[in-house]
């Protein structure tokens, strides 16, 4: 069999060479007060092709992504991914390959990570990046505990804009390392004062654009208050291809850029998994946590790459360690990547602008729907409407009707009643013009 090679004859060999009389015996030292007496509820062994049957009924009900009109967004996207992605990450090379700890014999593998970074540290207008992080939420968190230790300052300022989920990791990953964090509460319409908290053991003040409730900002004069305080700027993106349209965060003045890459070649899968995209100034790299793949040249003048700077990680520092991500979402990256190439820059401005241009019609009918009205004035691909009635069950009776409409604010939020009302609808280059008429015409109709 194709799963399970192995017959009774291999079995009573193995136990017979280790000196067992049977399977249980290798479980003898684990209490027998600790063992299951019972069978396990669970379906009896089945062929494949009954599995599949199975597997398949089961998923039927779901309403997938590509089957009805579909506007959520809320930090993960859905975008058009090339054939050629997938295509070509399933091959072996790349498929089964890991930590390139040998770079003699990764070289294939070193390539793509430094052409990685370069592409990311062009969209994101900073000086160098690193080989990826686990998703948007660790580099957060990864980029706050970086702003401490080159400030030696003890405090975060996270933005009422922050992801909630970014603000949670970053809480989390920091509450015993003896910094505080400020939290500033949920701002959908962009009025908080971000500058009028900045003080003397402001470490970094860390924002989102486009915010997780759609807005836009010039960030510029928040940079300057930075640093005259002398704290650092922390921008967090979590929709990627808004990078081919708005003006950099590096060109902005950030010190640290943060990103959630699934958008390009990643995909939807339910929530994952995520690609942290982390940027930063050369001046910082060696605070930068995470890999580094370098480009050299052999003792023969060849070009080749290596990772540098790996003596900042856990597996040689331990306790002393930069950071305790270690590893890369090397294959993710490798996705990105190749979708970025396939795109070029021109395709990927081009695709930044068909986002906002979908996203502006589709702002352009909801906001004719008496009693609703669209919260940002300027905004990306997505952007938060406020409804005249709670936001959650519009939602389910419009998914009723086979139409995902959005994201209700109230999900990240339940602590926020004010919250409750509000709605995250986002547009991508796959909504249709049929898809926004059924989206208008369903809200239209529930909100009567």
């Amino acid at each position: 069999m194709r799963y399970l090679p192995l017959t009774e004859s291999d079995r009573g060999a193995m136990l017979a060479a280790i000196g067992a009389s049977s399977v249980d015996d290798l479980f003898r030292d684990v209490p027998a007060e600790a063992r299951l007496a019972r069978a396990l509820d669970l379906p009896n062994h089945a062929g494949e092709m009954e599995v599949e049957r199975r597997l398949s009924a089961l998923a039927a009900p779901n309403m997938t992504a590509g089957s009805v009109p579909f506007f959520l967004g809320a930090g993960v996207y859905r975008h058009h991914i090339p054939a050629a992605v997938d295509a070509l990450i399933q091959r072996g090379e790349f498929l089964t390959s890991y930590t390139p700890y040998q770079p003699e014999v990764s070289q294939g593998t070193l390539q793509y990570l430094f052409e990685f970074q370069t592409q990311v540290a062009l969209i994101t207008g900073m000086e160098v990046a690193n080989a990826s992080m686990y998703d948007g939420a660790t580099a957060c968190a990864e980029a706050a505990a970086m702003a401490c230790r080159i400030t030696r300052r003890p405090e975060v300022l996270l933005s009422g804009s922050l992801h909630p989920h970014y603000r949670a990791v970053t809480a989390t990953a920091l509450q015993h390392t003896g910094h505080r964090i400020e939290e500033l509460a949920p701002d959908p319409v962009g009025i908080e004062d971000l500058m009028g908290r900045i003080g003397g053991d402001t470490a970094c003040v860390v924002v989102q654009n486009p915010s997780f409730f759609g807005g836009l900002r010039d960030l510029a004069a928040l940079a300057a208050a930075c640093r005259a305080e002398g704290a650092l700027l922390v921008v967090a993106v979590a929709e990627p291809v808004s990078l081919g349209l708005l003006k950099s965060p590096g060109a902005m003045g950030a010190d640290i850029v943060i990103a959630e890459g699934q958008s390009l070649g990643v995909g939807l899968s339910f929530g994952g998994p995520g690609l942290g995209l982390f940027a930063t100034r050369e001046k910082y790299v060696r605070q930068m946590p995470g890999r580094l793949a370098g480009q050299t040249v052999d003792a023969d003048g060849r070009r080749g790459w290596v990772l540098t700077l790996s003596t900042r990680e856990q597996h040689i520092r331990r306790e002393k360690a930069t950071s305790n991500i270690c590893t890369n979402s090397g294959l993710c990256a490798l996705a990105f990547s190749i979708h970025m190439t396939l795109l070029g820059e021109q395709g990927f401005r081009r695709l930044a602008r068909i986002n906002h241009a979908a996203a502006a019609k589709l702002a352009a009918r909801l906001r004719a729907i008496p009693r609703v009205r669209v919260l940002a004035r300027r905004f990306f691909n997505e952007f938060a409407l406020l409804l005249p009635t709670a936001a959650a069950p519009v939602v389910e009776e419009l998914a009723a009707r086979r139409i995902l409409a959005g994201v209700p604010a109230s999900r990240f939020y339940p602590d926020f009643p004010e919250l409750a009302d509000v709605l995250l609808v986002a547009a991508t280059e796959t909504a249709t013009e049929s898809d926004m008429d059924a989206l208008a015409a369903g809200l239209a109709e529930v909100l009567k």
